[in-house]
């Protein structure tokens, strides 16, 4: 693919200072999940062969891993947004991203793991208490087997 070059230089400036852990809505989450007792595993590595190595937030005794999206670099259907510079680069950009996203989702889930997957702009409260339930629940499946 020949693209022109996808964002301006200011843009281009903005992206690179946006890390890729450790944004508002991870910590936000986090917070609310050690406010609850749990206790896990951040920006932690996932099994091979995922192209996304990394999930947010790690359960991995209880195989549970934790993704806070991004609404712009997932495509949310609700807060994203489409660039106007570069629209075709950005379009297949954002595409690609969502199939990995669902790729590494069927790929975790087969080898046993939940996957739990939140928009930036979740409602942390309920979002927690979604994934202390899940850890809990695997706590109770893993001890009835």
């Amino acid at each position: 693919m020949d693209f022109a070059d996808p964002v301006s230089a200011a843009t281009s400036r903005r992206m690179r200072a946006t890390g890729s852990r450790d944004t508002r809505p991870e910590l936000a989450l986090r917070r609310e999940l050690h406010r609850r007792g749990r206790r896990f595993r951040v920006d932690a590595p996932l099994p091979a062969p995922l192209q996304r190595r990394r999930a947010d937030v790690l359960f991995p005794r209880r195989r549970v891993a934790v993704f806070v999206d991004g609404c712009f670099w997932h495509g949310c259907p609700e807060h994203g947004r489409k660039p106007s510079t570069n629209s075709v680069y950005w379009a297949e950009k954002l595409a690609r991203n969502r199939t990995r996203d669902r790729r590494n989702g069927d790929v975790l889930a087969a080898a046993g793991w939940l996957v739990l997957r939140y928009w930036e702009h979740v409602d942390v409260e309920a979002a927690s208490e979604e994934v202390v339930e899940a850890v809990l629940g695997r706590r109770a499946e893993r001890a009835a087997r």
